[in-house]
C-alpha cells in the first residue's frame, strides 16, 4: 500500500498519508489512487481539482460545503506553506454532529485530509503563501453552496491565530440557529 488512512474521530473524515520512497535523486510519493482510497471514497470519483493560495498567516477561508444533491467529498493537501485545516460535522443524526477536528498540513508532509459529504471545511494559513490542492467529487454548484461562520459559537472552532482577512462572502454566513439539527444528504 502506498497510502495509509488514519481516522480523525469524525466518521468519513480521514487523514491520508503517502509513503515516500527516495534515493540519491530525490523522492516519489503517490498522492491519489482511486483503488487504494475506495473504502473512503465509497464509489465517488474525482471530477474537479482546484488550488487556493493564501498570502498572509492568520487568514481564514471557510467554512464551506455543498447541499445535496451536489454534496461533495474533498481531498485536501497542502503544497506550499502550512495550514490549520478544519472539518466540521453538519450531518443530521451524526454522532459527531457539530464537532470539529483539525489537522495541521504542511508542504512536504505527504498528508491530506478527506472531508466527507455533509461536513464543512475551512482552514487558517499558518505561513505566508500557503497553497492547497483540492480534489472534489462533485462540480461546484453555486446554488447548492452553504457555509458556517468561522466564529459560530455552536461550532466553537479554536483557531490557533487571531482570524483575519475573511472574504465578504465568509463574513456573511449566518450563525447556526439554536434549532439547527443538521443537513440531510
Amino acid at each position: 500500500m502506498n497510502l495509509r488512512i488514519e481516522e480523525t474521530g469524525i466518521a468519513g473524515a480521514v487523514v491520508v498519508s503517502s509513503l515516500r520512497r527516495g534515493d540519491a535523486r530525490g523522492g516519489f510519493a503517490r498522492w491519489f489512487c482511486e483503488d487504494e482510497l475506495a473504502s473512503v471514497l465509497e464509489g465517488s470519483h474525482i471530477v474537479q481539482i482546484n488550488n487556493s493560495v493564501t498570502a498572509e498567516p492568520g487568514s481564514v477561508r471557510g467554512m464551506h460545503f455543498q447541499y445535496a444533491p451536489h454534496a461533495e467529498k474533498k481531498l485536501i493537501r497542502c503544497i506550499a506553506g502550512r495550514v490549520f485545516d478544519v472539518v466540521l460535522d453538519l450531518r443530521c443524526g451524526s454522532p459527531t454532529f457539530l464537532q470539529w477536528r483539525a489537522v495541521e498540513l504542511a508542504a512536504g508532509d505527504d498528508r491530506a485530509i478527506l472531508i466527507p459529504e455533509g461536513c464543512a471545511h475551512g482552514f487558517q494559513a499558518l505561513s505566508a503563501d500557503a497553497s492547497l490542492l483540492y480534489l472534489h467529487t462533485a462540480a461546484y454548484a453555486p446554488a447548492a453552496e452553504g457555509g458556517v461562520r468561522h466564529d459560530d459559537p455552536r461550532a466553537a472552532i479554536a483557531w490557533p491565530l487571531p482570524p483575519k482577512n475573511l472574504s465578504p462572502r465568509d463574513l456573511q454566513h449566518a450563525l447556526l440557529a439554536s434549532d439547527f439539527d443538521g443537513i440531510s444528504l
